[in-house]
Order: C-alpha cells, then structure tokens, then sequence
C-alpha cells in the first residue's frame, strides 16, 4: 500500500463508537487496556504494551493527565498514516474525549487490516502465514 501525500481522513468519526461495543465498553471501563493494544501497534512491538500501559495508568491515577502521554500516540498514528488532525488538535482531542479518541483509533487500526486484539507480533505472525500461504509451489529439486 502506498503512503498518501496528502491528509486522508479517518476512517470513522470521533463518535462513532457504537457500532462496535466491545471496544467501547472495555475502553469505558478501563481506557488503559485499548491504549496499550494501540501503542503496541503505532510502535511496531518496540515498546513494551505493558509497559506502556502502566505507566498511562500510573499517570492518570495520580495525575489525572494520562491524556498526555495517550496523544502522544495519536500523533504518532495520525503521522503513519497521514490522517487529517481533526476535529481538533489530538491534545484537545484527548483531554475532552479520551474514550472516543481511543476508540477511534482502535477502529482505524481495524480498518487499515490489524487485529487490533492480537497485537504487532500477532498480527505479523498472521501476515507471515498468508504470505507463506501464498507461496507458489515448487515441485522437485534441481533439475539438469
């Protein structure tokens, strides 16, 4: 797939997060578990998703400002994918509407072929095995 040169828009509005409940349920109750599967994802399994997911708890909990760190990582995905900065600044974005912002990144993510669930080494494991798949067959050795 070839990067766009220009802004593309989302693929879902900020608000759209009813169509899938699960997310906007476990996203709900507990933002800390959807962040750590996206930033898993936006780093490419550099970053430990534990990891990234205690320390945006540990934020919040005592500092009530893990909307920080968390728009970090949109910004991050915004930029992979050159999406359009809207309907605000991503800060704004995520200190008005974390749950949303987090939802719609994790359909985004969906959108663009991850299983937001499995991960960047599950989701590559995946992608390996339909391109093993997909291999063509080669019969035999060589041959003279």
């Amino acid at each position: 797939m070839s990067q766009p040169t220009t802004a593309v828009p989302w693929s879902s509005e900020l608000w759209d997060c009813f169509p899938d409940l699960r997310s906007c349920f476990v996203t709900f109750w507990c933002p800390c578990i959807t962040f750590r599967q996206i930033s898993e994802i936006v780093d490419k399994g550099a970053s430990s998703c534990g990891g990234n997911a205690a320390l945006f708890f540990l934020i919040s909990l005592f500092t009530n400002c893990g909307f920080c760190y968390s728009c970090f990582y949109r910004q991050k995905l915004r930029k992979q994918y050159m999406l359009v900065e809207t309907p605000c600044l991503d800060c704004c974005v995520h200190l008005f509407c974390l749950h949303c912002a987090l939802c719609q990144e994790y359909r985004e993510l969906q959108h663009r072929g991850f299983d937001v669930s499995l991960g960047w080494h599950g989701n590559a494991h995946m992608h390996n095995q339909r391109v093993l798949a997909m291999a063509p067959a080669v019969e035999g050795g060589m041959k003279r």
